[in-house]
Protein backbone atom coordinates (compact mmCIF):
# COMPACT_ATOMS: atom_id res chain seq x y z
CA UNK A 1 0.00 0.00 0.00
CA UNK A 2 1.31 4.18 -0.41
CA UNK A 3 2.48 4.90 2.63
CA UNK A 4 1.21 8.57 3.02
CA UNK A 5 2.89 9.48 6.04
CA UNK A 6 6.33 9.50 4.20
CA UNK A 7 7.07 10.44 0.43
CA UNK A 8 6.34 7.32 -1.83
CA UNK A 9 8.69 7.66 -4.81
CA UNK A 10 7.53 5.72 -7.79
CA UNK A 11 10.59 5.27 -10.36
CA UNK A 12 8.91 4.32 -13.20
CA UNK A 13 9.72 3.40 -17.38
CA UNK A 14 6.58 3.17 -19.96
CA UNK A 15 5.03 -0.19 -20.19
CA UNK A 16 2.40 -1.99 -22.62
CA UNK A 17 -0.93 -2.45 -22.33
CA UNK A 18 0.10 -6.23 -21.43
CA UNK A 19 1.97 -5.34 -18.30
CA UNK A 20 -1.32 -3.34 -17.13
CA UNK A 21 -3.38 -6.93 -17.50
CA UNK A 22 -3.63 -7.26 -13.23
CA UNK A 23 -5.73 -4.27 -13.31
CA UNK A 24 -8.08 -5.12 -15.77
CA UNK A 25 -10.54 -7.14 -13.20
CA UNK A 26 -10.80 -3.66 -11.06
CA UNK A 27 -11.96 -1.51 -14.17
CA UNK A 28 -15.34 -0.44 -14.06
CA UNK A 29 -17.88 0.04 -16.93
CA UNK A 30 -16.90 2.60 -18.84
CA UNK A 31 -13.37 3.04 -17.09
CA UNK A 32 -10.30 2.87 -20.29
CA UNK A 33 -6.79 1.87 -19.72
CA UNK A 34 -4.55 5.45 -20.77
CA UNK A 35 -1.08 5.25 -19.79
CA UNK A 36 0.98 2.13 -17.82
CA UNK A 37 4.10 2.22 -15.95
CA UNK A 38 6.46 -0.20 -14.44
CA UNK A 39 9.07 -0.44 -11.76
CA UNK A 40 11.22 -3.14 -10.34
CA UNK A 41 8.40 -5.54 -9.72
CA UNK A 42 5.38 -2.78 -8.96
CA UNK A 43 3.40 -1.31 -11.65
CA UNK A 44 1.09 2.49 -11.59
CA UNK A 45 -1.72 2.69 -14.20
CA UNK A 46 -3.56 5.88 -15.14
CA UNK A 47 -6.90 5.25 -16.13
CA UNK A 48 -9.66 7.61 -17.17
CA UNK A 49 -11.30 7.62 -13.96
CA UNK A 50 -8.10 6.99 -11.67
CA UNK A 51 -4.87 5.89 -10.68
CA UNK A 52 -4.49 2.42 -9.70
CA UNK A 53 -0.83 1.12 -8.44
CA UNK A 54 0.13 -2.55 -7.79
CA UNK A 55 2.63 -3.59 -5.40
CA UNK A 56 4.08 -6.56 -5.78
CA UNK A 57 5.02 -8.33 -2.34
CA UNK A 58 6.12 -11.23 -1.19
CA UNK A 59 9.35 -13.51 -2.72
CA UNK A 60 6.81 -15.08 -5.93
CA UNK A 61 4.94 -11.88 -5.89
CA UNK A 62 1.93 -13.66 -5.95
CA UNK A 63 0.34 -11.56 -3.36
CA UNK A 64 -0.29 -7.74 -5.05
CA UNK A 65 -1.71 -4.70 -3.13
CA UNK A 66 -4.36 -2.48 -5.29
CA UNK A 67 -4.59 1.24 -4.29
CA UNK A 68 -7.29 3.07 -6.09
CA UNK A 69 -6.26 6.88 -6.36
CA UNK A 70 -9.00 8.79 -7.77
CA UNK A 71 -8.70 11.66 -10.02
CA UNK A 72 -11.98 13.42 -8.12
CA UNK A 73 -9.78 13.63 -5.22
CA UNK A 74 -7.11 15.26 -6.07
CA UNK A 75 -6.97 18.57 -5.13
CA UNK A 76 -2.97 19.88 -6.12
CA UNK A 77 -0.71 18.41 -8.78
CA UNK A 78 2.69 19.60 -9.67
CA UNK A 79 5.13 18.25 -12.57
CA UNK A 80 8.67 18.57 -12.94
CA UNK A 81 10.02 18.43 -16.66
CA UNK A 82 13.24 16.58 -17.26
CA UNK A 83 16.29 18.37 -17.74
CA UNK A 84 19.46 18.50 -19.60
CA UNK A 85 21.72 16.55 -16.67
CA UNK A 86 18.85 14.95 -14.45
CA UNK A 87 17.10 12.83 -16.97
CA UNK A 88 13.86 11.84 -14.89
CA UNK A 89 10.22 13.37 -15.04
CA UNK A 90 8.04 14.31 -12.18
CA UNK A 91 4.30 14.13 -11.36
CA UNK A 92 3.01 14.93 -7.19
CA UNK A 93 -0.50 14.73 -6.42
CA UNK A 94 -1.67 15.72 -3.22
CA UNK A 95 -5.46 13.80 -2.16
CA UNK A 96 -7.86 15.07 0.08
CA UNK A 97 -7.44 13.32 3.73
CA UNK A 98 -4.68 11.18 2.54
CA UNK A 99 -1.42 13.17 1.87
CA UNK A 100 0.89 13.30 -0.97
CA UNK A 101 2.04 10.61 -3.69
CA UNK A 102 5.53 10.88 -6.07
CA UNK A 103 5.71 9.48 -9.14
CA UNK A 104 9.26 9.54 -11.21
CA UNK A 105 9.74 8.81 -14.67
CA UNK A 106 12.12 8.10 -16.40
CA UNK A 107 13.52 8.02 -20.05
CA UNK A 108 11.46 9.78 -22.53
CA UNK A 109 7.66 9.80 -20.69
CA UNK A 110 5.85 12.81 -22.01
CA UNK A 111 5.02 14.60 -18.28
CA UNK A 112 3.38 17.40 -19.86
CA UNK A 113 0.96 14.55 -21.88
CA UNK A 114 0.30 12.58 -18.34
CA UNK A 115 0.07 16.74 -16.49
CA UNK A 116 -2.92 17.38 -19.80
CA UNK A 117 -4.88 13.92 -18.95
CA UNK A 118 -4.53 14.35 -15.40
CA UNK A 119 -6.20 18.24 -15.89
CA UNK A 120 -8.73 17.32 -17.99
CA UNK A 121 -10.41 14.48 -15.17
CA UNK A 122 -9.47 16.94 -12.06
CA UNK A 123 -10.62 20.91 -13.34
Amino acid sequence: MIDFATDSTFKLTAASTRDARPVEPLLIHGEELVYAFKSVRDLVVFTNKRIIAVDVQGMTGKKKDFTSLPYSKVQVFSIETAGTFDLDAELELWFSAVGKVRFEFRGGSDIRQISQMIASYVL
